[in-house]
């Protein structure tokens, strides 16, 4: 779908007149960057057993686990991964004072490494390993390559405890404070940009309705309608790489020769 010039020029208006701005990135932010998508038709889970990578297994049988475990990664980061050009819009926002937080259901720590200040992960990353007795939080790579070489299951340098990846297994339950944060966000936002998530996944679902509710001006930036998309006043159906820049843009450039008019404005 084309995104339209004057929709985009009204939603960077209402982002730069915005005292408060926050945006929510799922999966589609990180296929954009080649990282397979987890649900879905032809996603990671109709090709994996969930049951694999359940806590439960983690606890019986830690070293099956993270030989799967690591077996995951390499598919789904195989390649290099870099953040993409999604990624560096939201980040510029944040920079240029535009945008206040990300809040995000990925796990591949692609925004903190586009430069985004301290996003909130409410799914966990996978760029930290966290001891199962301890809470001891670590950097993930090494951990992996002590599991490679032999390390099953990498254990704890304080308690000797097991590492686990410092994601959301299933069984778990989301991080309290993550969610808190995120709906503290949702509930003072003026305008709250969903980009690249289906929204039928819950808890992070309820957040722009929370937004919505409050009077927040939603935008949504998806390849697909979403179950909000009758309650956004901007709802564009594009690729985020796309759109996403040319927000950006939109909201440090603004269009001068733009009457700055905004849609509900009497003048023709």
């Amino acid at each position: 779908m084309t995104v339209d010039a004057d929709d985009l020029r009204f939603a960077a208006q209402a982002i730069r007149e915005a005292d408060a701005t926050v945006a929510m990135t799922g999966a589609g932010v990180s296929t954009a960057s080649g990282i397979p998508d987890f649900r879905g038709d032809d996603g990671l889970w109709a090709r994996h057993d969930p049951a694999d990578f359940h806590v439960s297994r983690l606890d019986s049988d830690p070293a099956g686990f993270w030989r799967d475990r690591l077996a995951l990664h390499d598919e789904v980061y195989g390649d290099a991964i870099e953040p993409n050009a999604a990624h560096e819009a939201l980040a510029d926002l944040e920079a240029t004072g535009h945008l206040d937080r990300v809040v995000t259901q990925n796990i591949d720590g692609l925004h903190a490494a586009a430069g985004s200040a301290d996003p909130i992960e409410i799914h966990g990353s996978g760029e930290r390993a966290v001891c199962r007795d301890c809470g001891q939080r670590v950097p993930a790579d090494p951990v992996r390559e002590r599991a490679r070489d032999g390390e099953l299951p990498p254990r704890c340098g304080e308690c000797d405890g097991v590492l686990k990846p410092g994601v959301v297994l299933f069984g778990e339950s989301l991080p309290d404070h993550a969610l808190f944060e995120a709906h503290a966000l949702a509930e003072r936002a003026d305008v709250f940009l969903v980009a690249g998530s289906s929204l039928t996944v819950e808890p992070a679902a309820s957040l722009p309705r929370t937004a919505a509710d409050r009077g927040a001006t939603m935008m949504l930036a998806n390849l697909e309608q979403t179950p909000l998309s009758d309650r956004a006043e901007y709802d564009f159906r594009a690729d985020v790489t796309d759109v996403l820049p040319r927000l950006h843009e939109a909201v440090v450039n603004p269009d001068p020769s733009g009457s700055g008019d905004s849609p509900g404005s009497s003048q023709p």
